[in-house]
């Protein structure tokens, strides 16, 4: 138990000190966005639709789980 907890703690330091920067295609998406919008597209609301979307489906996901759990442990009425 002890070394697991150690080994958890390793391994989140360990994460944490390898992260990498992803927000360099920030800047790009937003001046595409912008041009975009400028000219009269519609490329900002699809972007958009499409954040929420991806945010979306790891919550969904967890709900669909945690649903089929609770479920299969529920004790049936007797």
């Amino acid at each position: 138990m002890k070394n697991s907890r150690l080994y958890n703690v390793i391994l989140f330091f360990v994460f944490l000190l390898v992260s990498q920067n992803a927000d360099a295609q920030c800047a790009m998406c937003k001046a595409v966005v912008e041009a975009n919008l400028e000219s009269g597209g519609s490329i900002g609301a699809g972007l958009n639709d499409g954040i929420l979307y991806l945010m979306a489906m790891p919550y969904i996901s967890i709900l669909v789980v945690g649903l089929i759990w609770y479920n299969l442990k529920k004790e049936p009425d007797s």
